[in-house]
């Protein structure tokens, strides 16, 4: 399903162990940031480099310290894709702009779920990151979670109030997605944090109904979730 992938992606194709595209988002290879092109303050924030941010906190004044490189992105980008929370949070509180976008409509935060930064990801929302914007697909936050598999960091968007029912550009929502790629720990989340209370028609009913498996446990935890669903919609 190449509709799942972002626009950078479909340029650049990989295939995943699953043989599914969807599935192919993010892996912790791609977090290093390729540094040909960079300026310093892009290079050091790549490189988790606070002592030169701080000994050279005076050249951020005078280029910005949100200057975009070539794709548009800030040093908070790429410190957040990198997993240098200390850098993260040294960004911000020198007043770095959390929700600012790159060239494919993706902020920090994005990358850092992307790139599976659960520390980042979580300093980052508690300095007002935006879950619910949408990047060049609609992808939000939350979208980009399920499609990194990541249970933990989902469970963090949804406690900053990211929307489980937010289309993309394909009309598919974080849970529809969880139900499609048969994430029953993500499933299990949503419906329990979220999703419940926002449920909308047959479509989502049907999809947490997960093809391809006649699993006993698996049967029954799909009936469970569909017994929440239908609860939510007499509510």
């Amino acid at each position: 399903m190449p509709w799942l992938l972002s626009k950078k992606r479909r340029q650049s194709p990989s295939s995943s162990s699953s043989g599914q595209p969807w599935a192919a988002t993010s892996s912790s290879s791609a977090s290093q940031l390729r540094e040909q092109g960079l300026g310093r303050l892009h290079r050091a924030a790549a490189r988790g480099d606070l002592g030169w941010l701080r000994r050279w906190r005076w050249y951020m004044k005078v280029v910005g310290i949100d200057r975009p490189d070539q794709e548009m992105r800030t040093p908070l980008h790429l410190a957040s894709a990198n997993g240098h929370a200390d850098v993260v949070r040294y960004l911000l509180r020198k007043n770095s702009q959390p929700n600012l976008a790159d060239s494919f409509k993706r902020t920090a935060l994005m990358k850092a779920v992307q790139q599976e930064q659960e520390e980042c990801v979580a300093v980052l929302l508690e300095h007002g990151a935006d879950p619910n914007l949408a990047d060049a697909d609609g992808n939000t936050a939350l979208h980009l979670a399920v499609l990194s598999k990541n249970t933990a960091v989902a469970g963090l968007l949804l406690e900053h109030h990211a929307k489980s029912d937010a289309q993309n550009q394909w009309g598919f929502t974080p849970l529809k997605l969880a139900a499609l790629q048969q994430h029953e720990e993500i499933v299990e989340c949503l419906v329990k944090k979220a999703a419940v209370r926002h449920a909308q028609g047959q479509w989502e009913r049907t999809a947490l109904v997960v093809p391809g498996s006649h699993e006993a446990h698996l049967e029954e935890d799909n009936l469970r979730l569909q017994e929440e669903l239908d609860r939510a919609d007499v509510e």
